[in-house]
């Protein structure tokens, strides 16, 4: 089991990580850029220390590693108090096709602080494991699992719940992204309180998850030209239905004494389910709608082509478009380099 535990954790400092942060930062400068440019070397440490006997070199090579991910949390609070991109990419600036905006909606910035602080909380739990240390009390077992959840239920979900929200905006997208950083904090307070608070955190963070994967099974089918990103899409909102299942009986069970499946059970389908058919497929389709980051793009620029409904779909190829749109009903065409004209109405050209 242990193994099999991980080898997830192992997908989800090399890969998910990397690849969620691409998302949402363009790798051209500054500070967040740099980090982005070495997080391999951060990852990889993480991963040294997992499979290393504990000790103080495991202990050593973990302790990298949550340097990288303090520093995604430190992002994620000066994200919170300031409310503007500008703490990334020093212009204040999200990018939304070839038009911006100058700030994140709150709900977004709460989507995006839960992941960016997730990675941390899962560092703190692996330097201590790797030490041996009990951390305030938890089993070295419940320490390792605990690195696991908040890489994928923490950072991925709600960055993936944020992202959803700016491609397919409506009620389902805004109750995934309240509800899945209100879900993992409940179930991190569980930790510390009871399992009947934990089984209100799965409750809450399964909600979220079955109201993104409905919302995505939507999209998927009706608006996503391209096939594969459109597959990718769907088979993530299925796993969601399945996997979250498992989550919510797992919680009862240890709730209320019911049975329930075992955590080697849980580690082989709910973990497995969750790692590779929500997150890695989830990312791999937003990566496959995002537009290559261009010289001009701006460390912190988020791209996405949704805004109040107005936008249909994506292009025909499967990009998010950065320069001609027509909208349907704002009555405004944009033009390559940004320019707008009102009152045009026209189509896409593709």
């Amino acid at each position: 089991m242990w193994a099999l535990v991980n080898g997830l954790i192992t997908i989800g400092m090399l890969l998910i990580v990397p690849l969620g942060l691409r998302l949402l930062m363009s790798p051209v400068a500054g500070g967040a850029g740099r980090l982005l440019s070495l997080w391999p070397v951060a990852a990889i440490a993480g991963v040294a220390s997992l499979w290393l006997p504990r000790g103080a070199v495991a202990t050593g090579f973990a302790a990298i590693y949550a340097l990288a991910t303090i520093a995604l949390a430190a992002i994620a609070v000066a994200l919170a108090v300031r409310g503007r991109t500008g703490i990334l990419s020093g212009d204040g600036r999200i990018r939304i096709g070839v038009r911006t905006r100058p700030e994140l909606e709150w709900r977004d910035r709460l989507a995006m602080g839960t992941a960016l602080v997730s990675p941390a909380i899962a560092a703190g739990a692996l330097v201590a494991e790797r030490a041996g240390y009990r951390l305030f009390g938890f089993e070295l077992g419940v320490l390792t699992l605990t690195v696991a959840h908040f890489h994928f239920a923490g950072f991925a979900a709600a960055l993936i719940a944020g992202l959803h929200r700016r491609l397919a905006p409506g009620r389902l997208a805004d109750t995934a992204v309240l509800a899945v950083p209100a879900g993992t904090l409940l179930v991190l307070a569980g930790y510390f309180t009871s399992e009947f608070v934990e089984l209100a955190g799965a409750m809450v963070l399964t909600a979220g998850m079955w109201a993104m994967g409905w919302s995505t099974w939507r999209h998927a089918r009706r608006r996503v030209a391209d096939r594969l990103a459109a597959t990718l899409f769907a088979t993530s909102a299925v796993v969601l239905a399945a996997s979250m299942v498992l989550a919510v009986s797992w919680a009862l069970g240890e709730a209320t004494g019911l049975p329930h499946p075992s955590l080697a059970w849980m580690a082989a389908t709910h973990g497995v389910a969750n790692a590779l058919g929500f997150a890695v497929c989830g990312l791999a389709a937003y990566t496959r709608l995002q537009p290559s980051p261009s010289p001009g793009d701006a460390v912190g620029q988020i791209h996405s082509p949704a805004d109040s409904g107005i936008w249909r779909g994506v292009a025909r190829r499967g990009t998010w478009p950065t320069s001609t749109w027509r909208p349907r009903r704002s009555g405004r065409e944009l033009l390559h380099g940004g320019e707008s004209r009102p009152g045009s109405k026209a189509t896409a050209r593709t």
